[in-house]
């Protein structure tokens, strides 16, 4: 099995950039390109949160049209720049996403590894929160199988990356969640967003990583005290593929024309 995890597209209106440069529909078009190229293609896409950039619903259709060329099921979860209403009403052939309750979570569990989704958004806030009612939900979720090889797919990233300013807009109640991920350990991996690079820390017994973004990218800045910032470095997705024997292998992929591929010896 193959996913695509694509990740902070910040999605505007058509015509518009965001933070008055960033031509993001454009970015995530080239997403798309590459990834109806690959070979073989992923089966899934997930998109794990800040779709948009102000939850409107203008946004989502302008989502909607840019991920309609990929043929393969598309996922989506929110982050702390997305409305849930708005997602819901946009996307409401999405037969993933609950119709009841507050919080966007699903699971899916048709394929080879079993998929998570979970909601930590807060309306209003950059930041995100595992509350006891979340938390609450994973546990039964994961109650229900297991032995099953599980990923857990979320904007918020549980743990601190030492770059200040993102830091302190990260999980509120990552204890309690570390205490719910640490009695379960068939979770092979904890997917998120928001950081707009490729991070990865050990965290309560399992591998939790963020993805980088498919447009602009936070600036690398482990200084105490850092300013909070963006830069043009190369856009990208990742790649997760389940081998058997090995499991779930993690691969960056990134967004552009690039000169190659050569062969490293010439034949004959």
């Amino acid at each position: 099995m193959i996913i695509a995890q694509i990740s902070d597209m910040h999605i505007v209106a058509p015509g518009q950039l965001a933070y008055r440069r960033v031509d993001t529909a454009w970015y995530l078009a080239r997403a798309v390109e590459q990834l109806l190229k690959m070979t073989p293609r992923a089966d899934i896409v997930l998109a794990t949160g800040d779709l948009v950039d102000a939850g409107r619903p203008e946004e989502y259709q302008h989502l909607r049209e840019l991920l309609a060329p990929l043929p393969m099921p598309v996922y989506l979860i929110p982050g702390n720049h997305d409305e849930r209403s708005a997602l819901a009403d946009v996307f409401a052939d999405h037969a993933s996403l609950p119709r009841a309750g507050e919080f966007l979570h699903y699971v899916l569990d048709q394929y080879p590894l079993r998929l998570i989704a979970l909601d930590t958004l807060v309306a209003g806030h950059p930041g995100g929160l595992m509350c006891e009612e979340r938390c609450a939900w994973l546990a039964a979720r994961l109650e229900e199988a297991r032995t099953r090889p599980t990923v857990i797919l979320m904007h918020h990233p549980p743990f601190r990356t030492g770059i200040e300013h993102m830091d302190r807009y990260g999980l509120e109640g990552s204890e309690r969640l570390a205490e719910v991920v640490g009695r379960h350990p068939q979770i092979e991996r904890i997917l998120c967003g928001h950081l707009h690079r490729p991070i990865q820390a050990r965290w309560s017994g399992t591998l939790a990583m963020t993805s980088p973004s498919t447009a602009h990218q936070v600036a690398l800045d482990l200084r105490d005290g850092g300013p909070l910032a963006f830069v043009m470095e190369p856009p990208a997705f990742q790649i997760h593929a389940w081998l058997d024997g090995v499991g779930l292998v993690t691969h960056t992929g990134y967004i552009g024309e690039f000169p190659g591929p050569y062969p490293f010896r010439e034949s004959g």
